[in-house]
């Protein structure tokens, strides 16, 4: 189960980044505040990942 949701937090966060892209580039955000957006966002996906496999493992 470990594996298959691990292929699966690489999926989204692939696909949040991507998306991040998309909005950096639409809101012409400048190079110097983009790094700090996709850390701030990489962060809450990533913690959001972890809380539902915590969910997940103990339900």
């Amino acid at each position: 189960m470990f594996g298959v949701f691990i292929i699966f937090a690489v999926f989204i966060l692939y696909n949040i980044n991507r998306l991040t892209d998309s909005l950096c580039v639409q809101k012409e955000i400048p190079e110097e505040r983009q790094s700090k957006v996709f850390r701030t966002i990489n962060i809450l996906v990533t913690i959001l990942l972890v809380s539902s496999y915590m969910e997940v493992l103990f339900a």
